[in-house]
């Protein structure tokens, strides 16, 4: 067989996947796939690469197009790292535009109400405690305005999505998404804030100041300006004590 040159263009991360390819990488995290089986997969379908057979050589017979070539597992190996980054939670939100034809919020929940990230947050957390598939269908039903039992690869894309979003979050509004251990210590939240009902009613009412009348409005703002201001907020606060504890 001819010595031949082949390029396998293939997306260089999350945030260049479409609603076909989210899809299909879902699927293969929902299987018993190895993450290394993964990365092999996607290669091959989105080069539009297809596996005829495999040589007495060991290496595998593969065909692009018209043309017919044999590429060996070391080969193989080499190539995967391109794909690495299906190992990690996007760093960036993305998510299936449509499932059973409705479509999803905005990504990075730009117009969002506050109260529906409120909400959303509030199942994710539930998850994180219980891993109860329930709660992901909960969540799932506020991202795509319906109430539905998700499929597993569906569910897997609501947990990315969330994870991702909460993710981009804590980097752009980082004053207020502190680690955990940050927040024992008091925070604008309060000390050691005791549960996700807790922290929501604390957001709220370092948003309106105590003024119960302000909930319905700041509950309608857009989720980023809340956060905005939420992290303005605890930016000041942390300013505060630190002048407080040089004194």
């Amino acid at each position: 067989m001819q010595n031949i040159s082949i390029n396998f263009q293939v997306p260089q991360g999350w945030h260049e996947l479409g609603d076909k390819q989210l899809r299909y990488v879902y699927q293969l995290l929902a299987g018993d796939f190895s993450a290394d089986e993964i990365k092999t997969l996607c290669l091959l379908r989105w080069s539009d690469t297809k596996v005829i057979g495999k040589q007495p050589t060991g290496a595998y017979l593969l065909r692009k197009g018209k043309t017919l070539f044999e590429v060996t597992p070391l080969t193989l190996a080499e190539i995967l790292p391109a794909l690495d980054w299906l190992c990690d939670i996007p760093s960036q939100p993305v998510r299936i535009s449509k499932i059973n034809r409705r479509p999803a919020l905005t990504a990075d929940f730009s117009e969002v109400p506050f109260e529906t990230f409120i909400i959303c947050d509030n199942l994710y957390q539930g998850y994180l405690q219980t891993q109860d598939d329930e709660l992901l269908d909960q969540l799932g039903a506020t991202l795509y305005g319906k109430s539905i039992k998700f499929k597993p690869y569906e569910r897997i894309n609501i947990f990315y999505w969330f994870a991702s979003l909460k993710e981009s979050f804590a980097n752009k509004y980082s004053d207020f998404f502190q680690p955990a251990e940050a927040a024992t210590g008091g925070n604008l939240l309060g000390s050691s804030v005791a549960s996700v009902e807790d922290a929501m009613n604390a957001q709220i009412r370092a948003l309106t100041k105590g003024d119960v009348t302000k909930e319905g409005e700041v509950l309608a703002l857009d989720t980023h300006r809340a956060l905005t201001e939420l992290n303005a907020q605890a930016r000041e606060y942390k300013e505060l004590n630190a002048k407080t504890a040089s004194k």
